[in-house]
């Protein structure tokens, strides 16, 4: 067959490239992990922090996502309440929101840290961007009056906006020595891959919801 022929062969079936109109390719999921220094991934590697590690799990699953980093060390509620918009872009989602820790170490009221928690997910919900809001604990020295108003501001919040709740971020890696740094605080590369594969159930659960 010329090719001329082969040409009219093409046209006919409508392959020709002119006249041929291909799929759009998807753009990938946006996902902006927004939080303090347990997302920023204080003193960890390059790659190594949690969004960079849950990306990279996400995508092993098949799963076509791109999460942007926006935790910044020692945040506090009321600094991410400050940032959210410009920290947050156009065209996001789904929020992973992690803050409160600095509050609570700073001794800041549980009323003053769940307000803030609440503007910020009003104003991303406002937005049409997704939350999936993750919880903190308080430390036991703070008492249980402390402990009872920080610890149930999480599922409060969660109920009230209707947005999904990984209830402890720090879930099996806080308290073992092994999956944290000298500090005892913040997780090495190892506790950050066990916290990336305890979420990662709930954060493939808020992806689907997004459908």
């Amino acid at each position: 067959m010329g090719f001329k022929q082969l040409l009219r062969a093409f046209a006919a079936a409508g392959l020709v490239w002119t006249g041929c109109i291909l799929p759009a390719a998807a753009d990938p999921v946006e996902i902006v992990g927004f939080g303090d220094s347990l997302m920023a991934g204080y003193q960890l590697d390059a790659g190594q922090s949690f969004p960079e590690r849950l990306e990279a799990a996400l995508r092993e699953k098949g799963h076509d996502v791109r999460i942007a980093n926006a935790g910044v060390s020692g945040d506090t509620t009321s600094g991410g309440l400050s940032r959210l918009d410009w920290s947050v872009p156009d065209g996001t989602d789904l929020v992973i929101l992690e803050l409160g820790a600095n509050d609570m170490l700073r001794g800041i009221s549980p009323d003053i840290t769940e307000r803030n928690l609440d503007a910020m997910i009003t104003r991303l919900k406002e937005r049409g961007i997704a939350v999936l809001l993750a919880g903190m604990m308080a430390a036991p020295n703070l008492g249980d009056d402390y402990a009872a108003a920080f610890n149930g501001m999480f599922p409060r919040l969660a109920e009230k906006h209707d947005v999904m709740l990984y209830p402890f971020f720090l879930d099996g890696v806080a308290t073992n020595s092994t999956l944290l740094l000298e500090d005892g605080m913040h997780p090495n590369a190892q506790g950050v891959d066990k916290m990336v594969a305890n979420a990662l159930p709930m954060v493939e659960q808020a992806l689907a919801a997004l459908d």
